[in-house]
């Protein structure tokens, strides 16, 4: 046996910006392998996971995204929850989330959220206007002090919780407009 052996198991390293895809055991790491990661967001991860689009396009390693993910604490902020939409209680009365039909506003809801924190562009260079997946209006960031803040909204940056062969994800500390 060899005195020095191989030592003790070392974990992979976590992905780097400088080397995106180390820490993979093999193939590349990408954002539907980290999304899950940072307890401050698994809220929104969670409601990635629920929408098949979104989660399919984390998952493609040859589709670039900057994943806006709010904080946990922004989302319980909310007047309601993401996949609700007053027009939609306005419509239909307090049972307007029931049966099958029910189910498919609040999902379509639900995506419409996630989506809107979903920008099909990584990297994304301050001041370039991009739209969010599924949403029509313009949005960008700027720095501010230091502090990457998206607008419109003025929505800071808290962190890049992660870099990966696919993209980033910016923890946010607020949700942006969605509705």
């Amino acid at each position: 046996m060899d005195p020095a052996g191989p030592g003790p198991a070392i974990p992979p390293s976590a992905p780097s910006p400088e080397n995106p895809s180390s820490g993979s055991g093999g193939g590349e790491v990408v954002l539907s392998d980290v999304m899950g990661r940072d307890r401050s967001i698994n809220l929104f991860a969670g409601f990635v996971r629920d929408i098949e689009s979104a989660s399919q396009r984390l998952d493609d390693s040859s589709r670039n995204t900057t994943v806006l993910a709010p904080l946990n604490s922004a989302i319980e902020k909310l007047p309601r929850k993401p996949w609700e939409d007053p027009r939609d209680y306005g419509a239909l009365g307090p049972n307007a989330y029931e049966g099958d039909d029910g189910q498919e506003r609040a999902q379509r809801n639900l995506r419409r959220f996630v989506e809107a924190h979903m920008v099909q562009i990584n990297p994304w260079p301050e001041g370039e206007r991009v739209k969010a997946i599924g949403d029509d209006q313009d949005i960008w960031w700027e720095d501010k002090d230091g502090t990457k803040v998206i607008q419109p909204g003025n929505i800071e940056v808290v962190s890049i919780a992660s870099t990966v062969a696919n993209g980033q994800v910016w923890i946010l500390r607020k949700v942006r407009n969605y509705a």
